[in-house]
C-alpha cells in the first residue's frame, strides 16, 4: 500500500519475544503487530502488542518511533552491551498500559528506546525518564 511516489505502508506480525530487566520480565504474546510507513529514507513506524509479566500481568504496548539510515552517529553502549549502531537512528517512545497494581509504574512513567536489529530481531532497550 502507498500513498504517492516513494511512499509505503507495510505491515508486520509480532510473533513473540521476551521482556527483561530489572523491574519487568515476561514474554511478548503473538498477535501483535507493526505498521511502518516509510517516505524516502524514513520509516514511521508504530507497533502495538502484549507482554504477559512472568506474575501473569497482561500489559499493553504502543510502540511508536522511527528508523532511518545514514546518521552520523556511533554506536553507543549500555556497558558492554551495544544498545545502537554507527550510523542508523532506531528510537521509540512506548506507552504502557495495564490495571496490574505491581506493575501500574509502567503507565505513569515516559520511556525512550533505543533499538536495534540483532540476529533477525529487533531488539528495544527501553529507559524511562526521570
Amino acid at each position: 500500500m502507498g500513498h504517492g511516489a516513494g511512499e509505503r505502508t507495510e505491515f508486520t506480525p509480532i510473533t513473540g519475544g521476551s521482556v527483561h530487566g530489572p523491574r519487568l520480565n515476561g514474554t511478548v504474546l503473538p498477535g501483535g503487530g507493526d505498521w511502518s510507513d516509510t517516505r524516502g529514507q524514513v520509516c514511521q513506524l508504530e507497533a502495538r502488542y502484549l507482554i504477559r509479566a512472568d506474575d501473569g500481568a497482561v500489559i499493553d504496548i504502543v510502540n511508536r518511533g522511527y528508523y532511518h539510515e545514514g546518521g552520523a552517529g556511533p554506536d553507543q553502549h549500555d556497558g558492554a552491551l551495544r544498545v545502537t549502531a554507527s550510523g542508523i537512528y532506531f528510537r521509540t517512545a512506548p506507552v504502557f498500559r495495564t490495571d496490574a497494581p505491581a506493575h501500574r509504574w509502567l503507565a505513569e512513567t515516559v520511556f525512550v528506546g533505543l533499538a536495534r536489529e540483532d540476529g533477525g530481531a529487533i531488539v528495544i532497550r527501553c529507559f524511562s525518564v526521570d
